[in-house]
């Protein structure tokens, strides 16, 4: 498995910086729940373990997303983009996606004149990151 791991870290381009834009997306339902971003480590943890593993820009470090919230996503399959810059990831995501509490990342949608709130939360983020402040990975 690892020939064959190195063969699909060989066809994503990671920036200068080492990272690669992740789109999480519901597998049945196409959702699109989030966007993160890898680096080759997150990418090889993600494809063995068959749960998600960001890379967190503010922390430096690795996370799985969950790890802190138990809002899981389990991996159902990994796609790359034409140009090989954008990975998408086809998850099980169990619970909420976004830190705010809400299903999705993506909760605002413009309307005209300005952005509307078109999702409310699901879980308060209190009860996803209890403790000291500080929030969430990422």
């Amino acid at each position: 498995m690892t020939d064959a791991v190195d063969d699909t870290l060989d066809e994503i381009k990671f920036g200068p910086d080492g990272l690669v834009a992740a789109i999480a997306q519901q597998h049945d339902t196409g959702e699109v729940l989030m966007m993160a971003w890898m680096n080759r480590d997150a990418v090889r943890l993600t494809l063995a373990e068959q749960r998600v593993c960001y890379w967190s820009r503010s922390r430096q470090a690795l996370w799985r997303k969950g790890e802190t919230s138990g809002q899981i996503q389990l991996l159902r399959e990994m796609r790359v983009d034409c140009d090989g810059d954008t990975v998408l990831l086809l998850v099980d995501q169990h619970g909420v996606a976004c830190h705010t509490g809400r299903r999705s990342c993506f909760f605002r949608a413009w309307q005209g004149t300005g952005w509307a709130v078109i999702a409310e939360p699901e879980v308060s983020p209190e009860q996803l990151y209890p403790g000291p402040p500080g929030g969430p990975p990422g």
